[in-house]
């Protein structure tokens, strides 16, 4: 049965516990219609719901909000089951089916996620000067670090990229320290291997599960592609939403200004974080 995440704006913000006697009434009739809303993502000072859950169709899953208690979502989306995970994770929920934060005491997860990219820079010119087999061993080393970091900063691996891999993360600054972590073990690898130095661009944006073209994370995922694309090997370019995100979390960055990405109609702002230590 496919899987749709619906979104609903509330102008003025929303309460946690209107949202949660909402999700009760849903529950109460969803069989009525074979629909099974799993989970629900709340924001309440920015007034935004987010509901997941398994139906016929999208039809199905409008009927049951519009009979329980009226509130119909302003947007809904068919969505993969592994994007569902890989972005937004296999979270628990509280007995009113709010989405919590992993190890968080009943702290409510808002949905907002950070998308974060690596690419291996120059890796064609890399693979035409090693060989095939020591590139992928290179390779094996990115993929090692990267897993690594993702591994102790709470960040999922979405899907390996070839060059690079995808990954969400619930905290923003979270993922700034993974991609720190990233940049400083792969420095250390350069050093140790001279003749064979492995840099990378990290490029990440933070945004909410639907967003424009009624994709999941859409235009977060194309934003944090582009800033990779456009950072610097072994710069770690991140957007103005992340800044702002890390505010007071004692991490560094240095504002570089609007820059011009493939896809966006207007300059992007965009500020590079400060990785390297000092000695």
């Amino acid at each position: 049965m496919p899987l749709y995440m619906d979104i609903h704006e509330v102008p003025g913000g929303v309460s946690a516990e209107d949202v949660a006697k909402a999700h009760a009434q849903d529950v109460k009739i969803e069989d009525k219609y074979g629909v099974h809303y799993h989970k629900y993502w709340v924001n309440e000072k920015a007034g935004k719901i987010f509901c997941l859950c398994h139906a016929p169709d999208a039809e199905a899953a409008i009927q049951v909000h519009r009979q329980a208690h009226g509130m119909v979502a302003d947007k809904i989306i068919e969505i993969q089951p592994e994007l569902a995970e890989g972005f937004l994770g296999g979270v628990e929920v509280n007995n009113a089916g709010a989405a919590l934060v992993p190890g968080a005491t009943n702290e409510k997860d808002p949905g907002i996620r950070t998308v974060l990219f690596t690419d291996i820079a120059d890796s064609t010119t890399l693979t035409q000067a090693l060989g095939d087999e020591a590139a992928l061993a290179m390779l094996g080393v990115h993929d090692t670090i990267v897993r690594d970091a993702l591994s102790a900063s709470g960040g999922r691996e979405v899907k390996h990229t070839g060059d690079g891999i995808m990954a969400s993360f619930i905290s923003a600054a979270g993922a700034v320290r993974c991609a720190i972590e990233i940049q400083r073990q792969l420095d250390k690898h350069s050093q140790e291997n001279p003749d064979r130095p492995l840099k990378v661009r990290v490029g990440a944006a933070a945004g909410e599960p639907v967003e424009q073209h009624n994709d999941l994370f859409g235009s977060t995922v194309q934003l944090a592609a582009r800033l990779c694309a456009h950072a610097q090997p072994e710069q770690i370019l991140v957007s103005n939403a992340i800044a702002e995100l890390c505010i007071g979390k004692g991490l560094s960055f240095e504002d570089v200004g609007e820059v011009t990405l493939k896809g966006f109609d207007s300059p992007v702002r965009a500020h590079a974080a400060a990785w390297k230590q000092r000695n």
